[in-house]
């Protein structure tokens, strides 16, 4: 392996032991969400529900709430303390976290569910401006495209694992709720024992004194983050691929049914497509970069972000039959192939889109506050995340088909190509670099 591979990170402690400790967290995040939307979808009888749908429309509403409530704190704690340390008690937090779901899938108790739900959620808030902001103090400058396409893949790669493994634990008759309860124990044990060789990062931020209220503490950080553009165009170019994404993720299940003729196992092989989509757009920016910071990498995902969205629409049947079939069904259609490369590139489009723009949030912000950034991405991402339930919901009920849905997320994506190219002068010079027309 090549002393410049980027994967030579994975063999270093001052990188490993926090990319598996990611790697486990985000896992079992999924894990947990899938189970339980498993369990409520399928024995509502036992947990005691009338309305499953409700309750699994509840579950991510659960679930993303305390990134509203306590992002603000967050990023001010990963500042005041060491960091390494913050890892550990949050990885010991996610321990009891389990106990309580465990007990939700054993008894079964949805309400004891729903509080497992909103902890892990918490545990995700306090754990997100840790796992960016730690990487600029273990990690070389010209390392940093590396450890966020290290941290991105993996990302992706942790919850197609969790949706499949939650999924099919859940599933398994009236032993599902055991299984997963013992994955999820595991799991967490396993992140635990990594998070304890996470090297020390000293606080940014001693001194600082906390501000308790969430709404103002946000607010500041707003103000903060618009003083310094770069960092702030990040944070909005960061959330809007949390926008396109979500917007996609979420009707992959109804685009495989009413598309592609396609059950459960296409819906989660279209996510998989996607994720090593992302991954491999993620680990192709180091390389293309020669690992520098390239905004025309941003340039050029977006492009393919609209342009494989709009042949995904081009390219996608129009199926009226109630006979879904598996995978190998989905791919002996007409056109099945163009649908994967389309669904492909436009993770590999996200790739290369975000992670220049998660080292541009690091790199320029100060240090002392680079957590609060980091924090106050986190929070705009959950409200893109939020506006882009709305927008499909309003769609959806405008009898819009859901590629249709996927074509008018790439044409509003046109919109950022066109501020990327006119009004950043730094992303039209990048994009000519990479082509060899720049300086």
């Amino acid at each position: 392996m090549s002393s410049n591979s980027q994967f030579r990170l994975l063999g270093e402690r001052r990188f490993l032991p926090m990319f598996l400790t990611q790697f486990f967290g985000a896992t079992n995040d999924n894990v947990l969400k899938n189970a339980m939307v498993i369990l409520i979808s399928f024995q509502s009888a036992r947990l005691g529900i009338q309305n499953p749908d409700l309750w699994v429309n509840l579950c991510a509403g659960i679930f993303i709430l305390p990134m509203f409530l306590f992002s603000a704190s967050a990023g001010q704690f990963a500042d005041k303390f060491e960091k390494s340390r913050i890892v550990r008690v949050v990885k010991l937090v996610e321990l009891g976290i389990m106990v309580i779901a465990g007990a939700g899938f054993l008894l079964p108790n949805i309400t004891l569910l729903m509080v497992s739900l909103f902890l892990m959620g918490m545990h995700s808030t306090v754990f997100g401006p840790v796992k960016y902001s730690i990487l600029p103090q273990h990690l070389k400058g010209n390392e940093l495209i590396a450890g966020n396409a290290l941290i991105e893949s993996g990302t992706f790669l942790a919850i197609l694992i969790g949706t499949i493994l939650g999924g099919t634990l859940a599933g398994m008759g009236d032993d599902g709720a055991l299984y997963a309860t013992i994955a999820i124990t595991l799991i967490a044990i396993i992140g635990y024992l990594t998070s304890r060789n996470v090297p020390e990062a000293p606080a940014a931020a001693p001194d600082l004194k906390l501000n308790w209220n969430p709404i103002t503490e946000t607010i500041r950080n707003i103000r903060f983050a618009k003083q310094h553009r770069p960092v702030y165009l990040a944070i909005l170019g960061i959330s809007w691929f949390w926008f396109y994404g979500a917007v996609f993720l979420s009707q992959f299940p109804g685009f495989a049914k009413q598309h592609l003729a396609g059950n459960q196992q296409v819906v989660t092989f279209l996510l998989a497509i996607f994720s090593v989509g992302i991954g491999a757009g993620s680990m192709m920016c180091d390389k293309i970069s020669k690992h520098k910071v390239n905004p025309g990498l941003v340039l050029l995902g977006a492009i393919g972000l609209s342009l494989f969205a709009v042949d995904l629409y081009l390219a996608t049947p129009a199926h009226h039959t109630s006979q879904l079939g598996g995978v190998t069904s989905f791919i002996q259609q007409t056109g099945s192939y163009r649908v994967i490369f389309d669904l492909v590139m436009i993770g590999v489009s996200g790739g290369l889109y975000c992670v220049p723009l998660y080292t541009l949030m690091q790199t320029e912000s100060d240090p002392a506050y680079r957590s609060r950034m980091i924090a106050t991405n986190n929070l705009m991402n959950a409200l893109f995340m939020v506006g882009s339930a709305i927008f499909a919901i309003v769609l959806l009920s405008l009898h819009y088909a859901i590629n249709a849905i996927f074509l008018m997320t790439g044409l509003i994506n046109l919109l950022v190509i066109a501020y990327l190219f006119f009004a950043l002068p730094s992303c039209r010079q990048g994009f000519a670099q990479l082509f060899g027309k720049g300086q």
